[in-house]
């Protein structure tokens, strides 16, 4: 089990708080969590979906609606077509395990219309957003078992950009959107791929009240991080984490397509009144 004090240096980029606690290995795992994007084309050993899936069921889901579901994709052809509609991202069609994370009104959809219930409440934006938190949370459970389990993931929210096409290639019926796709496998060793640090604490944790004000020397600080981070990485971002991120949502442009998600996810059947 890896030192915390290491750990927490790395996510962090500097020295952080001591965790005198009785440390584990599960914390260890959220811990030294990397985005991986070059996979080996090893298969993953059998029952690996299933577990992950189970893990994912034991998620919290909203009143137990379990308003989520996810398509396991293998196929080469489909995760080729994936990839293309994700901006070409080579690790889908790399990985061995590419999941997709459907926010998932169809089935309770389907379980009115047996009851000879009406279903109306569907139609509201609080349905479809809890449908997307369940799915995360839910794939956020997946991500840490396979992680566990000495596998790489990244989580792929370009599936957004073109929110029908997904759902043709997908063959998803109405009342189901496509949140973000999952790649699973094992990490090709040879690219280096450190652990990316997050902001201070200071910036994210408040107490009792938010005050936005006093994040200014932490997010100063993490500006440091982040450039001695990408050119450690010898990442081609420009200028450092705040200049990034401004850019990113500077213009509608900026979305890549998702400014239009709204008018999608009406063709895809949510009303969201």
């Amino acid at each position: 089990m890896t030192n915390p004090t290491e750990l927490l240096h790395r996510r962090y980029g500097v020295d952080a708080f001591n965790a005198d606690i009785s440390w584990n290995e599960t914390l260890s795992t959220l811990l030294s969590h990397r985005s991986i994007r070059s996979y080996l084309s090893d298969s993953l050993p059998s029952n690996t979906l299933e577990t992950l899936v189970a893990a994912a069921q034991s998620a919290s889901t909203s009143s137990n609606l379990q308003t989520w579901s996810v398509v396991a994709v293998q196929d080469a052809q489909r995760k080729e077509k994936l990839s293309q509609l994700a901006n070409n991202q080579a690790h889908i069609r790399q990985c061995p395990l590419f999941l997709v994370w459907l926010a998932d009104l169809a089935r309770l959809t389907y379980v009115a219309e047996s009851q000879g219930l009406s279903h109306d409440a569907l139609d509201y934006l609080e349905m479809f957003l809890m449908a997307a938190i369940d799915a995360t949370l839910a794939a956020q459970n997946a991500v840490v078992a396979a992680e566990s389990l000495g596998l790489g993931t990244v989580y792929i929210g370009a599936l957004r950009n073109r929110p029908e096409e997904v759902a043709e290639v997908l063959n998803l019926p109405p009342h189901v959107f496509a949140v973000f796709g999952l790649c699973v496998g094992y990490a090709d060793s040879s690219v280096n791929v450190e652990v990316k640090p997050r902001l201070p604490q200071a910036a994210v944790l408040h107490r009792e009240t938010y005050q936005l004000e006093k994040q200014d020397q932490e997010i100063a600080l993490y500006n440091q991080i982040m450039k001695a981070f990408y050119n450690s990485q010898q990442m081609n971002v420009a200028g450092d984490w705040s200049e990034h991120s401004a850019k990113r949502v500077a213009f509608a442009e900026s979305l890549s397509g998702r400014d239009r998600l709204q008018e999608a996810l009406k063709n895809l059947g949510f009303k969201l009144r």
